[in-house]
């Protein structure tokens, strides 16, 4: 659900704007102030990153604001902007921590790949860090249509991978009625050189326990990922009641990454992602 997350992240102070500048005559929406979404749906996403195979699993989101301080969950990861923003056209400078989980590879039962399964599993990694970002509302198709840029980094602490990853990624998001929201977003990964150890270098052990050949991964860029996403409000809008939120992500692995066995042989380079789920917005 990372990618729905994005969506959702920016719905209600687009839907805020759409309600206060509109010539129409519109319901009373109370708009501002604290808001939380929390949303529960299924996702198909690779075994392993980098597997040619997909399983499906349940997901959830949750997004919000409290006292200015804006938070929200993408995929396992948690981002929380500390600099208020305030709503209608303008530039947004975006900043927070950023905590997370990475859980790939740390269950063998998961992994469909026999050969795969017989390098062993993972430990959980908790990657720590955080972003900056600068959105700009009112760029391209109206007042309420949003783009933003940003990059984090994060590292893990609990000695899993021992690394690093930096991700720069672009969002663009826009409501095409005050029930409809529609969105685009792209991003790259660069890891170090320990993250591409663990999870897509083979030892000589590993060989002899998978019959994989021994690969050495070096850092480098890990892959790049594009993704759309959508949502309609059920009931109420896109400030307040239920609503259905889709998406879907192409994501394809580069370098040393798609060179590994573990991809090469075992895998595939290319990652397909979907999720459907409903969200409610109180």
């Amino acid at each position: 659900m990372a990618f729905t997350a994005a969506a959702l992240s920016t719905l209600p102070a687009a839907a805020q704007d759409i309600t206060a500048q509109s010539p129409q005559p519109q319901p009373e929406i109370v708009t501002g102030g604290d808001s939380l979404t929390v949303a529960v749906g299924v996702a198909t996403l690779p075994d392993f990153e980098g597997s040619g195979s997909n399983r499906i699993i349940p997901a959830g989101l949750i997004r919000g604001s409290v006292s200015g301080i804006n938070f929200s969950t993408r995929g396992a990861q948690l981002f929380v902007d500390l600099v208020p923003n305030a709503a209608g056209p303008g530039y947004d400078f975006q900043l927070g921590p950023v905590i997370g989980a990475n859980f790939d590879r740390t269950r063998r039962k998961t992994i469909d790949n026999a050969r795969v399964a017989a390098l062993g599993e993972r430990d959980t990694a908790i990657e720590v860090g955080g972003y900056v970002g600068l959105a700009r509302t009112g760029v391209i198709t109206s007042d309420y249509d949003t783009l933003a840029a940003s990059v984090s980094y994060t590292q893990d602490i609990n000695k899993a991978h021992k690394s690093y990853l930096i991700t720069p990624q672009i969002d663009y998001g826009t409501p095409l009625s005050r029930k409809a929201y529609v969105g685009l977003s792209a991003n790259a990964i660069y890891v170090g050189g320990e993250y591409a150890d663990t999870y897509y270098s083979v030892t000589p052990a590993g060989s002899l326990l998978s019959t994989l050949p021994s690969y050495n991964a070096g850092k480098g860029w890990k892959n790049y990922s594009v993704t759309a996403f959508a949502s309609y409000a059920l009931t109420g809008d896109l400030l307040h009641g239920l609503s259905l939120v889709a998406g879907g992500s192409y994501s394809r692995l580069l370098g040393d990454f798609a060179e590994s066995p573990i991809v090469r042989i075992a895998g595939d380079r290319n990652q397909l992602l979907g999720a459907v789920g409903l969200a409610y917005t109180f």
